[in-house]
Protein backbone atom coordinates (compact mmCIF):
# COMPACT_ATOMS: atom_id res chain seq x y z
CA UNK A 1 0.00 0.00 0.00
CA UNK A 2 2.72 2.31 0.98
CA UNK A 3 4.52 1.70 -2.56
CA UNK A 4 1.41 1.98 -4.34
CA UNK A 5 1.04 5.31 -2.78
CA UNK A 6 5.17 6.68 -3.56
CA UNK A 7 4.41 5.01 -7.33
CA UNK A 8 0.95 7.17 -7.58
CA UNK A 9 2.80 10.60 -5.70
CA UNK A 10 5.75 9.74 -8.05
CA UNK A 11 3.23 9.75 -11.48
CA UNK A 12 1.35 12.33 -10.42
CA UNK A 13 4.55 14.68 -10.13
CA UNK A 14 6.09 13.32 -13.44
CA UNK A 15 2.59 14.25 -14.74
CA UNK A 16 2.29 17.69 -13.27
CA UNK A 17 5.73 18.41 -14.49
CA UNK A 18 5.03 17.82 -18.15
CA UNK A 19 2.10 19.73 -18.28
CA UNK A 20 4.07 22.47 -16.78
CA UNK A 21 6.50 21.76 -19.12
CA UNK A 22 3.76 21.46 -21.92
CA UNK A 23 2.03 24.74 -20.82
CA UNK A 24 5.29 26.91 -20.66
CA UNK A 25 5.87 25.99 -24.35
CA UNK A 26 4.18 29.10 -26.29
CA UNK A 27 4.29 28.91 -30.11
CA UNK A 28 5.39 32.21 -31.54
CA UNK A 29 5.58 33.43 -35.16
CA UNK A 30 6.11 37.33 -35.32
CA UNK A 31 5.46 38.67 -39.02
CA UNK A 32 6.74 42.22 -39.69
CA UNK A 33 4.77 43.42 -42.24
CA UNK A 34 6.75 46.80 -42.56
CA UNK A 35 10.20 45.24 -43.29
CA UNK A 36 8.68 41.41 -44.79
CA UNK A 37 10.94 39.99 -42.18
CA UNK A 38 9.71 36.86 -39.97
CA UNK A 39 11.01 35.19 -36.39
CA UNK A 40 9.45 31.66 -35.62
CA UNK A 41 9.32 29.54 -32.45
CA UNK A 42 7.13 26.80 -33.09
CA UNK A 43 6.84 23.22 -31.45
CA UNK A 44 4.26 20.57 -32.60
CA UNK A 45 2.44 23.24 -33.99
CA UNK A 46 -0.56 21.57 -36.55
CA UNK A 47 -0.78 23.23 -40.00
CA UNK A 48 -4.63 24.58 -38.94
CA UNK A 49 -3.73 27.06 -36.18
CA UNK A 50 -0.53 27.83 -37.74
CA UNK A 51 -2.35 29.31 -41.08
CA UNK A 52 -4.73 31.13 -39.20
CA UNK A 53 -2.13 32.59 -37.23
CA UNK A 54 -0.72 33.70 -40.44
CA UNK A 55 -4.09 34.85 -41.97
CA UNK A 56 -4.18 36.94 -39.05
CA UNK A 57 -0.72 38.66 -39.34
CA UNK A 58 -0.47 39.16 -42.84
CA UNK A 59 -3.89 39.63 -43.99
CA UNK A 60 -3.38 37.49 -46.82
CA UNK A 61 -6.42 34.96 -47.97
CA UNK A 62 -5.47 31.42 -47.88
CA UNK A 63 -6.61 28.38 -49.39
CA UNK A 64 -5.87 24.77 -48.61
CA UNK A 65 -5.75 21.56 -50.31
CA UNK A 66 -8.67 19.08 -47.91
CA UNK A 67 -7.10 16.75 -46.22
CA UNK A 68 -3.41 17.43 -45.87
CA UNK A 69 -1.69 17.58 -42.78
CA UNK A 70 1.11 18.89 -41.26
CA UNK A 71 3.20 19.07 -37.35
CA UNK A 72 5.86 21.89 -37.45
CA UNK A 73 9.00 22.43 -35.51
CA UNK A 74 10.68 25.40 -36.59
CA UNK A 75 12.84 27.94 -34.85
CA UNK A 76 14.55 31.14 -36.48
CA UNK A 77 14.82 35.09 -36.76
CA UNK A 78 14.44 38.17 -39.83
CA UNK A 79 13.93 35.68 -42.27
CA UNK A 80 12.25 36.72 -45.78
CA UNK A 81 8.29 35.92 -46.07
CA UNK A 82 9.22 33.40 -49.00
CA UNK A 83 12.20 31.67 -46.83
CA UNK A 84 10.17 31.69 -43.36
CA UNK A 85 7.14 29.86 -45.50
CA UNK A 86 9.22 27.29 -46.58
CA UNK A 87 10.88 26.74 -42.96
CA UNK A 88 7.05 26.68 -42.05
CA UNK A 89 5.27 24.31 -44.37
CA UNK A 90 8.21 21.70 -44.49
CA UNK A 91 7.25 19.28 -47.45
CA UNK A 92 3.82 21.36 -48.57
CA UNK A 93 3.68 22.91 -52.07
CA UNK A 94 2.80 26.85 -51.37
CA UNK A 95 2.17 29.42 -54.07
CA UNK A 96 1.95 32.90 -52.83
CA UNK A 97 -0.12 35.80 -55.22
CA UNK A 98 0.08 39.00 -55.32
CA UNK A 99 -2.83 41.15 -55.64
CA UNK A 100 -2.69 44.82 -56.66
CA UNK A 101 -6.03 45.96 -54.99
CA UNK A 102 -6.81 43.14 -52.60
CA UNK A 103 -5.18 40.96 -50.14
CA UNK A 104 -2.71 38.97 -51.31
CA UNK A 105 -3.66 34.90 -51.92
CA UNK A 106 -1.93 32.03 -50.12
CA UNK A 107 -2.44 28.54 -51.86
CA UNK A 108 -0.97 25.12 -49.86
CA UNK A 109 -1.25 21.58 -51.19
CA UNK A 110 0.47 18.40 -52.16
CA UNK A 111 -1.07 17.75 -55.44
CA UNK A 112 -2.39 21.03 -57.48
CA UNK A 113 -2.49 24.61 -56.66
CA UNK A 114 -6.35 24.54 -58.19
CA UNK A 115 -7.36 21.77 -55.42
CA UNK A 116 -6.76 24.45 -52.78
CA UNK A 117 -10.21 25.54 -51.97
CA UNK A 118 -10.35 25.43 -48.25
CA UNK A 119 -10.59 29.01 -47.06
CA UNK A 120 -8.70 29.84 -43.81
CA UNK A 121 -10.29 32.46 -41.57
CA UNK A 122 -7.80 34.27 -39.33
CA UNK A 123 -8.06 34.01 -35.47
CA UNK A 124 -9.64 36.45 -33.41
CA UNK A 125 -6.80 38.66 -32.80
CA UNK A 126 -6.28 39.13 -28.90
CA UNK A 127 -5.87 42.71 -27.61
CA UNK A 128 -1.94 42.56 -26.07
CA UNK A 129 -1.69 43.81 -22.43
CA UNK A 130 0.51 46.73 -22.41
CA UNK A 131 3.57 46.20 -20.25
CA UNK A 132 4.64 48.36 -17.97
CA UNK A 133 8.10 49.46 -15.65
CA UNK A 134 8.16 46.88 -13.12
CA UNK A 135 9.13 48.76 -9.86
CA UNK A 136 7.48 52.59 -10.98
CA UNK A 137 5.05 54.62 -10.53
CA UNK A 138 3.74 58.13 -12.04
CA UNK A 139 1.98 60.15 -9.56
CA UNK A 140 0.45 63.86 -9.56
CA UNK A 141 0.31 65.32 -6.93
CA UNK A 142 -2.57 68.15 -5.56
CA UNK A 143 -1.58 71.86 -4.95
CA UNK A 144 0.70 71.49 -1.42
CA UNK A 145 1.06 67.99 -1.22
CA UNK A 146 4.61 67.16 -0.53
CA UNK A 147 6.46 64.48 -2.62
CA UNK A 148 9.40 63.63 -0.90
CA UNK A 149 7.87 62.88 2.69
CA UNK A 150 5.05 60.85 0.76
CA UNK A 151 8.41 59.21 -1.14
CA UNK A 152 9.74 58.26 2.25
CA UNK A 153 6.77 56.99 3.44
CA UNK A 154 6.33 54.61 1.11
CA UNK A 155 10.26 53.57 1.27
CA UNK A 156 10.58 55.00 -2.58
CA UNK A 157 13.30 57.13 -4.43
CA UNK A 158 11.87 59.90 -6.78
CA UNK A 159 13.86 59.68 -9.92
CA UNK A 160 11.60 62.06 -12.12
CA UNK A 161 9.77 65.60 -11.36
CA UNK A 162 7.93 68.36 -13.18
CA UNK A 163 7.10 70.28 -10.13
CA UNK A 164 5.21 72.95 -12.86
CA UNK A 165 3.18 70.06 -13.64
CA UNK A 166 3.19 68.09 -10.35
CA UNK A 167 3.85 64.95 -11.49
CA UNK A 168 6.74 62.33 -10.43
CA UNK A 169 8.00 59.09 -11.35
CA UNK A 170 8.94 57.25 -8.30
CA UNK A 171 11.13 54.21 -8.18
CA UNK A 172 10.81 50.95 -5.66
CA UNK A 173 12.52 48.23 -4.50
CA UNK A 174 10.80 45.72 -6.41
CA UNK A 175 7.58 45.03 -8.25
CA UNK A 176 5.15 43.75 -4.82
CA UNK A 177 6.57 46.95 -2.84
CA UNK A 178 4.99 48.48 -5.97
CA UNK A 179 1.98 47.15 -6.49
CA UNK A 180 1.48 47.71 -2.45
CA UNK A 181 2.14 51.52 -2.64
CA UNK A 182 -0.34 51.99 -5.95
CA UNK A 183 -3.19 50.58 -3.98
CA UNK A 184 -1.78 53.19 -0.90
CA UNK A 185 -1.86 55.93 -3.44
CA UNK A 186 -5.00 55.21 -4.87
CA UNK A 187 -6.83 56.34 -1.32
CA UNK A 188 -4.59 59.09 -0.33
CA UNK A 189 -6.35 62.43 -0.46
CA UNK A 190 -2.90 64.16 -1.73
CA UNK A 191 -3.08 62.74 -4.27
CA UNK A 192 -5.10 63.47 -7.91
CA UNK A 193 -3.98 60.23 -9.73
CA UNK A 194 -1.21 57.39 -9.90
CA UNK A 195 -0.44 54.98 -12.19
CA UNK A 196 2.13 52.34 -13.68
CA UNK A 197 4.94 53.70 -15.71
CA UNK A 198 3.43 52.30 -18.88
CA UNK A 199 5.97 50.56 -21.67
CA UNK A 200 5.27 51.98 -25.44
CA UNK A 201 6.75 49.45 -27.83
CA UNK A 202 9.50 50.30 -30.95
CA UNK A 203 7.41 51.88 -33.46
CA UNK A 204 7.49 49.88 -36.89
CA UNK A 205 11.06 50.41 -38.92
CA UNK A 206 11.37 51.73 -42.49
CA UNK A 207 12.41 49.22 -44.85
CA UNK A 208 14.60 49.93 -47.85
CA UNK A 209 13.19 49.04 -51.82
CA UNK A 210 15.36 47.09 -53.16
CA UNK A 211 16.38 48.05 -56.48
CA UNK A 212 14.53 51.41 -56.38
CA UNK A 213 16.06 54.59 -57.36
CA UNK A 214 15.75 57.44 -55.34
CA UNK A 215 12.19 58.67 -54.75
CA UNK A 216 11.42 62.35 -55.85
CA UNK A 217 11.00 65.10 -53.30
CA UNK A 218 7.76 66.97 -53.83
CA UNK A 219 8.58 70.47 -54.20
CA UNK A 220 7.83 72.58 -50.94
CA UNK A 221 9.26 76.04 -50.95
CA UNK A 222 9.56 77.21 -46.86
CA UNK A 223 7.74 80.53 -46.20
CA UNK A 224 9.43 82.78 -43.32
CA UNK A 225 6.65 82.33 -40.61
CA UNK A 226 6.08 84.95 -38.44
CA UNK A 227 6.63 84.94 -34.66
CA UNK A 228 3.26 84.13 -32.80
CA UNK A 229 1.60 83.68 -36.03
CA UNK A 230 -1.72 81.25 -35.74
CA UNK A 231 -1.70 80.72 -39.60
CA UNK A 232 2.09 80.08 -38.87
CA UNK A 233 1.99 76.33 -37.59
CA UNK A 234 4.50 74.34 -35.66
CA UNK A 235 4.17 70.41 -35.56
CA UNK A 236 5.26 68.89 -32.51
CA UNK A 237 6.31 65.43 -33.59
CA UNK A 238 6.44 63.32 -30.88
CA UNK A 239 8.53 60.41 -31.91
CA UNK A 240 12.07 58.76 -32.42
CA UNK A 241 15.27 61.12 -33.41
CA UNK A 242 14.71 62.52 -36.56
CA UNK A 243 18.05 62.47 -38.58
CA UNK A 244 19.08 64.85 -41.50
CA UNK A 245 16.42 65.92 -44.18
CA UNK A 246 19.02 66.82 -46.73
CA UNK A 247 19.65 70.91 -47.65
CA UNK A 248 16.67 71.18 -49.09
CA UNK A 249 14.51 69.91 -46.36
CA UNK A 250 16.43 70.65 -43.21
CA UNK A 251 15.03 74.25 -42.62
CA UNK A 252 11.78 72.71 -41.98
CA UNK A 253 13.25 71.62 -38.85
CA UNK A 254 13.53 73.74 -35.64
CA UNK A 255 16.06 73.42 -33.42
CA UNK A 256 15.32 69.41 -31.23
CA UNK A 257 14.08 68.79 -27.85
CA UNK A 258 14.94 65.34 -26.11
CA UNK A 259 13.39 64.16 -22.69
CA UNK A 260 15.67 61.57 -22.70
CA UNK A 261 19.14 63.00 -22.48
CA UNK A 262 21.61 63.73 -24.94
CA UNK A 263 21.71 61.38 -28.05
CA UNK A 264 24.41 61.28 -30.40
CA UNK A 265 24.15 62.57 -34.07
CA UNK A 266 22.30 59.54 -35.74
CA UNK A 267 23.79 59.10 -39.12
CA UNK A 268 22.82 55.30 -39.99
CA UNK A 269 21.91 54.68 -43.45
CA UNK A 270 18.74 53.57 -42.31
CA UNK A 271 16.30 56.13 -41.56
CA UNK A 272 14.23 56.16 -38.16
CA UNK A 273 10.69 56.42 -37.50
CA UNK A 274 11.04 59.73 -36.39
CA UNK A 275 12.98 60.60 -39.56
CA UNK A 276 10.19 58.40 -41.69
CA UNK A 277 7.09 60.29 -40.10
CA UNK A 278 9.17 64.12 -40.77
CA UNK A 279 8.75 62.97 -44.64
CA UNK A 280 5.24 61.70 -44.62
CA UNK A 281 4.40 65.12 -42.59
CA UNK A 282 6.61 67.19 -45.09
CA UNK A 283 5.05 65.44 -48.48
CA UNK A 284 1.11 65.94 -46.82
CA UNK A 285 2.05 69.93 -46.23
CA UNK A 286 3.43 70.49 -49.77
CA UNK A 287 0.11 68.52 -51.41
CA UNK A 288 -2.20 70.47 -49.51
CA UNK A 289 -0.31 74.45 -49.62
CA UNK A 290 0.29 73.72 -53.02
CA UNK A 291 4.13 73.70 -52.66
CA UNK A 292 4.42 76.94 -50.40
CA UNK A 293 4.20 77.13 -46.39
CA UNK A 294 5.69 78.48 -43.48
CA UNK A 295 5.40 75.24 -41.65
CA UNK A 296 7.82 74.32 -39.33
CA UNK A 297 8.40 70.84 -37.12
CA UNK A 298 9.73 70.29 -33.83
CA UNK A 299 11.22 67.27 -33.07
CA UNK A 300 10.91 66.14 -29.28
CA UNK A 301 12.76 62.72 -29.02
CA UNK A 302 10.85 60.72 -26.43
CA UNK A 303 12.39 57.46 -27.25
CA UNK A 304 15.40 56.53 -25.68
CA UNK A 305 18.48 54.98 -27.87
CA UNK A 306 16.79 51.21 -27.69
CA UNK A 307 13.86 52.72 -29.28
CA UNK A 308 11.15 52.61 -26.39
CA UNK A 309 9.73 54.78 -24.25
CA UNK A 310 7.16 55.01 -21.10
CA UNK A 311 4.29 57.01 -20.58
CA UNK A 312 6.20 59.32 -18.39
CA UNK A 313 8.31 60.46 -21.54
CA UNK A 314 5.07 60.95 -23.44
CA UNK A 315 3.94 63.04 -21.49
CA UNK A 316 6.57 65.00 -20.63
CA UNK A 317 7.43 65.37 -24.44
CA UNK A 318 3.72 66.68 -25.20
CA UNK A 319 4.82 69.29 -22.70
CA UNK A 320 7.98 70.08 -24.44
CA UNK A 321 6.43 70.87 -27.38
CA UNK A 322 3.56 72.35 -26.17
CA UNK A 323 6.41 74.75 -24.56
CA UNK A 324 8.42 75.07 -27.29
CA UNK A 325 5.72 76.55 -29.56
CA UNK A 326 3.90 73.92 -30.95
CA UNK A 327 0.48 74.24 -32.12
CA UNK A 328 -0.44 70.23 -33.44
CA UNK A 329 1.04 67.67 -32.58
CA UNK A 330 1.74 64.49 -34.01
CA UNK A 331 2.01 61.08 -31.75
CA UNK A 332 2.54 57.85 -34.25
CA UNK A 333 2.84 55.84 -31.18
CA UNK A 334 0.60 54.16 -28.74
CA UNK A 335 -0.66 51.76 -26.25
CA UNK A 336 -3.56 49.49 -24.88
CA UNK A 337 -4.12 50.96 -21.55
CA UNK A 338 -5.33 54.63 -20.54
CA UNK A 339 -3.26 56.62 -18.26
CA UNK A 340 -5.41 59.12 -16.07
CA UNK A 341 -1.32 60.65 -15.81
CA UNK A 342 -1.21 61.12 -19.91
CA UNK A 343 -4.98 61.95 -19.82
CA UNK A 344 -4.40 64.61 -17.99
CA UNK A 345 -1.31 66.19 -19.88
CA UNK A 346 -3.21 65.92 -23.56
CA UNK A 347 -6.36 67.58 -22.09
CA UNK A 348 -3.70 70.11 -20.75
CA UNK A 349 -2.77 70.86 -24.14
CA UNK A 350 -6.26 70.50 -25.99
CA UNK A 351 -7.28 73.22 -23.41
CA UNK A 352 -4.74 75.41 -24.50
CA UNK A 353 -6.25 75.28 -28.29
CA UNK A 354 -3.22 72.43 -29.29
CA UNK A 355 -4.47 70.23 -32.01
CA UNK A 356 -3.03 66.77 -31.29
CA UNK A 357 -3.18 63.53 -33.86
CA UNK A 358 -2.45 59.71 -32.66
CA UNK A 359 -1.92 56.72 -34.03
CA UNK A 360 -4.78 54.56 -33.51
CA UNK A 361 -3.03 51.42 -33.74
CA UNK A 362 -1.29 48.34 -35.58
CA UNK A 363 -3.98 45.58 -34.41
CA UNK A 364 -6.70 44.38 -36.16
CA UNK A 365 -9.02 44.82 -33.12
CA UNK A 366 -12.12 47.18 -32.05
CA UNK A 367 -10.23 47.98 -28.43
CA UNK A 368 -9.22 51.71 -28.08
CA UNK A 369 -5.34 52.65 -28.09
CA UNK A 370 -4.12 55.54 -26.09
CA UNK A 371 -3.82 58.38 -26.44
CA UNK A 372 -5.44 58.57 -29.82
CA UNK A 373 -9.00 57.56 -28.19
CA UNK A 374 -8.60 59.81 -25.67
CA UNK A 375 -11.88 62.44 -26.19
CA UNK A 376 -10.57 65.26 -28.65
CA UNK A 377 -7.76 63.67 -29.64
CA UNK A 378 -8.13 63.03 -33.74
CA UNK A 379 -8.02 59.27 -33.70
CA UNK A 380 -6.39 57.98 -37.06
CA UNK A 381 -6.49 54.47 -38.85
CA UNK A 382 -4.81 52.90 -42.03
CA UNK A 383 -6.32 52.90 -45.58
CA UNK A 384 -4.62 49.17 -47.34
CA UNK A 385 -6.47 50.94 -50.30
CA UNK A 386 -9.44 53.50 -51.34
CA UNK A 387 -12.30 53.09 -49.34
CA UNK A 388 -10.90 49.86 -47.16
CA UNK A 389 -8.96 49.23 -43.71
CA UNK A 390 -5.31 48.35 -43.85
CA UNK A 391 -5.18 44.69 -42.70
CA UNK A 392 -3.51 45.43 -39.60
CA UNK A 393 -5.68 48.70 -38.76
CA UNK A 394 -7.50 49.33 -35.37
CA UNK A 395 -11.53 49.82 -35.74
CA UNK A 396 -12.43 50.92 -32.55
CA UNK A 397 -15.25 53.29 -32.28
CA UNK A 398 -13.27 56.04 -31.09
CA UNK A 399 -11.24 56.07 -34.79
CA UNK A 400 -12.05 59.66 -36.57
CA UNK A 401 -9.69 59.21 -39.54
CA UNK A 402 -8.69 57.09 -42.23
CA UNK A 403 -5.75 57.85 -44.26
CA UNK A 404 -3.41 55.72 -47.00
CA UNK A 405 -1.19 53.61 -44.41
CA UNK A 406 2.26 53.66 -46.95
CA UNK A 407 4.41 56.45 -46.77
CA UNK A 408 7.21 56.22 -49.35
CA UNK A 409 10.13 58.73 -48.77
CA UNK A 410 13.97 58.81 -50.01
CA UNK A 411 16.96 59.07 -47.58
CA UNK A 412 20.50 58.59 -48.36
CA UNK A 413 19.91 58.63 -52.18
CA UNK A 414 17.49 55.33 -51.33
CA UNK A 415 14.02 55.09 -51.60
CA UNK A 416 12.13 53.21 -47.85
CA UNK A 417 8.58 52.01 -47.53
CA UNK A 418 6.88 52.70 -44.09
CA UNK A 419 3.45 51.03 -43.08
CA UNK A 420 1.01 51.58 -40.54
CA UNK A 421 -0.88 53.87 -38.91
CA UNK A 422 2.02 56.05 -38.33
CA UNK A 423 2.47 57.27 -41.43
CA UNK A 424 -1.59 57.52 -41.70
CA UNK A 425 -1.50 59.60 -38.47
CA UNK A 426 1.56 61.81 -40.32
CA UNK A 427 -0.06 62.44 -43.22
CA UNK A 428 -3.68 63.47 -41.31
CA UNK A 429 -0.90 65.89 -39.27
CA UNK A 430 0.57 67.18 -42.11
CA UNK A 431 -2.39 67.75 -44.10
CA UNK A 432 -4.18 69.67 -41.22
CA UNK A 433 -0.63 71.99 -40.54
CA UNK A 434 -0.51 72.51 -44.64
CA UNK A 435 -4.10 73.61 -44.94
CA UNK A 436 -3.28 75.91 -41.98
CA UNK A 437 -0.48 77.57 -43.33
CA UNK A 438 -2.58 78.00 -46.83
CA UNK A 439 -5.25 80.08 -46.08
CA UNK A 440 -5.43 79.99 -42.50
CA UNK A 441 -8.92 78.40 -41.62
CA UNK A 442 -9.73 77.74 -37.92
CA UNK A 443 -8.81 74.55 -36.45
CA UNK A 444 -12.33 73.41 -35.99
CA UNK A 445 -13.20 73.82 -39.90
CA UNK A 446 -9.87 71.61 -40.66
CA UNK A 447 -11.20 68.76 -38.83
CA UNK A 448 -14.34 69.19 -39.64
CA UNK A 449 -13.61 69.35 -43.34
CA UNK A 450 -10.52 66.18 -42.71
CA UNK A 451 -13.54 63.83 -41.37
CA UNK A 452 -15.66 64.89 -44.30
CA UNK A 453 -12.38 64.16 -46.98
CA UNK A 454 -10.82 61.21 -45.15
CA UNK A 455 -14.00 59.09 -43.43
CA UNK A 456 -13.49 56.03 -41.92
CA UNK A 457 -14.60 53.12 -43.58
CA UNK A 458 -17.03 50.44 -42.20
CA UNK A 459 -15.21 46.91 -41.00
Amino acid sequence: MHRTKIFLLLALTVCCATFLRAATVTNSIVWDNATGHVDADVHGEKLWPLLEDIAHQTGWHIFVEPGITQTTDAKFSRLPSSEALRKLLGDLNFALVPKTNEPSQLYVFTTRMENATQPVKPVKPVVKRQRHVANELIVKLKPGADIDALAKSLGAKVVGRDDKLGIYRLEFPDAAATDAALAKLQNNSDVAAVDYNYIFDPPPAPRAIANAPASSTPPLTLETPKQNDPCSPVVGLIDTQVQSLGSQLDPIMLPAISVVGDLATNNSPVPTHGTAMANSIWQAIAQASNGKSPVRILSVVVYDSSETTTSWNVALGIQAAVNGGATVLNMSLGGTTDSPILDDIVNQALAKGIVIFAAAGNQPVSAPTYPAAIPGVNDVTALGQPGQLASYANFSPQVDLALPGTAIFSYGGQSFVVQGTSPATAYATGVAAGTKGLNCPTWAQIQTAMQLKFPVPTK
